[in-house]
């Protein structure tokens, strides 16, 4: 058929005849591109499961499966409740304790001997000044931490920027400034005697200009010193001795932490634990919360129904659409993208495992599977599990934290175990993040669907640069011809105009 269009010496459209002809030749290339589109889905669905591993993996977990998280035993403090915090763990026996601080652990220090002055002798000092100003400044100054790194100070460094150099060094100790006292001092981070500031390790010309130094008979040298307690048992009436170099200690299970002097703010402390499931109950119920939306959105994702002639758009059909129903071809077009999916299908039974191995002693204590056809969703009883608790808090702690020689962990090592295994087959196929929530984390190139692309990419320009060239050639034919048949008609014109003369 013959198409005519004003404008054209032949009286064919030749873009649209063109168009009509690239239009088969382009088939190979919609459908390259629709097999790319498919594939990054496919990969962003991916990465939103590897999310959710990260998630479940990295902080619920790791968070559960603290001793906090899963605490059965309750402290309760009588008498002074200022010098002690006490906080019982699953593990504690309930033996009633006194407890009395005697003297708590302190970190070594230095600290200037008397109070900094500037050379005019009237100017305050204040964390502004510099070091040059104070009274007896030679330079350079130097700081020197454990016989190796060295800091030179300048004319313009002020006592702040000198604190700030002191506190990044490799020392790990912190430097203060009292501007009321008008007093320096470097205080060890570390507890105990194990550090630069008790053996003595710290030198240099700043120690001198801040009034500092080791001597004996320098009050400025603090040495590290432990935390002293007596301790009295309901099961004994003789008080028992424990020294700390920190000021935190654990007896009986319960965890002390020591707050201040008992003599100096009322006495001794009396310590009781009680069994409490509030708190266990609470992470189970949310464990189980967690998991049976993670097994359920895996089970749907890989038994979704796959509609192979919803293939994704191309620009040309987007334009003839709605967004609507842009909208709802692409919905069937991404449905069943990950079907019958065999890393998802082993995370699913590794996480169930981790259940079923345990499902005695989880139906004990009011943990039971749904039906069949749930995939593997779990049941609670809290009445009941409250009830095992308080029966049992160690067996319960055991089955989800495992025991001292469980080697799996319990049920939370088990399911992290089977998150990391699905993760690693994700990253390498996906190209994801093993440490990454972020969906908008970029794709590491070097994975399995990463080259896969990398080589749709290189086959589409490819076969882009051979239409782009075909559709030139087929121009220029028509070129060709309305040059032709321009010069016909002129030649026939001017014969036409000879005979007619």
């Amino acid at each position: 058929m013959v198409l005519r269009v004003s404008g054209f010496s032949s009286g064919l459209d030749i873009d649209s005849i063109v168009k009509q002809m690239m239009t088969a030749k382009r088939a190979p290339l919609d459908k390259l591109n629709q097999q790319k589109t498919l594939m990054e889905w496919q990969r962003d669905s991916y990465r939103e499961f590897n999310a959710k591993l990260v998630d479940l993996k990295m902080n619920k977990l790791i968070k559960w499966n603290t001793s906090s998280q899963m605490n059965t035993q309750k402290a309760v403090l009588g008498g002074n409740t200022t010098a002690v915090r006490a906080e019982a763990s699953s593990a504690s026996n309930g033996v009633d304790m006194s407890v009395t601080v005697k003297q708590l652990a302190t970190k070594s220090s230095l600290e200037s001997a008397s109070k900094l002055t500037t050379t005019s002798g009237t100017d305050k000092v204040t964390l502004n000044t510099k070091l040059s100003d104070l009274s007896g400044a030679t330079s350079p100054l130097t700081f020197v931490v454990d016989g190796g790194e060295s800091i030179t100070f300048t004319e313009d460094d002020t006592i702040s920027t000198a604190m700030a150099r002191i506190n990044s060094s490799s020392g790990d100790i912190k430097a203060t400034f009292d501007e009321v006292s008008g007093k320096l001092s470097i205080t060890s981070n570390k507890f105990g005697a194990d550090n630069i500031i008790e053996n003595q390790k710290v030198s240099g010309s700043l120690l001198n200009l801040l009034k500092m130094d080791y001597s004996d008979t320098n009050a400025s040298f603090f040495k590290a010193q432990e935390a002293l307690v007596e301790i009295t048992s309901s099961k004994s009436a003789t008080a028992e001795i424990y020294t700390s170099t920190s000021n935190s200690l654990t007896v009986n299970g319960v965890s002390l932490t020591f707050l201040a002097k008992s003599d100096t703010t009322g006495g001794a402390t009396t310590i009781k634990t009680q069994a409490d499931a509030d708190k266990s109950v609470e992470t189970i119920k949310a464990f189980v919360e967690t998991y049976n939306e993670l097994i359920n959105t895996m089970a749907t994702t890989i038994g979704e129904e796959k509609y192979r002639s919803y293939t994704p758009l191309t620009d040309e059909q987007k334009e003839a659409m709605s967004e609507k129903e842009i909208e709802l071809w692409e919905k069937k077009a991404k449905s069943g993208l990950l079907k019958g999916d065999v890393i998802l299908q082993t995370a699913i039974s590794d996480m169930r495992s981790a259940i079923t191995s345990k499902l005695g002693d989880l139906s004990e204590m009011g943990i039971t599977t749904g039906q069949y056809y749930e995939n593997g969703k779990i049941y609670l009883n809290e009445d009941k599990l409250k009830q095992a608790i308080l029966d049992n808090p160690q067996k319960v702690s055991d089955i989800f934290r495992g025991s001292a020689i469980e080697v799996n962990g319990g049920i939370f090592g088990a399911l992290s175990t089977a998150a990391d295994k699905a993760l690693d087959k994700i990253v390498l196929k996906a190209g994801t993040s093993k440490f990454s929530t972020d969906l908008n984390f970029a794709y590491k190139t070097e994975s399995v669907m990463g080259r896969m692309l990398k080589d749709y990419n290189s086959r589409i320009n490819s076969l882009q640069d051979r239409l782009s060239d075909l559709e030139t050639r087929y121009y220029k034919q028509f070129t060709a011809m309305e040059t032709a048949m321009n010069k016909y008609n002129s030649q026939s014109s001017s014969l036409s105009s000879l005979f007619s003369s």
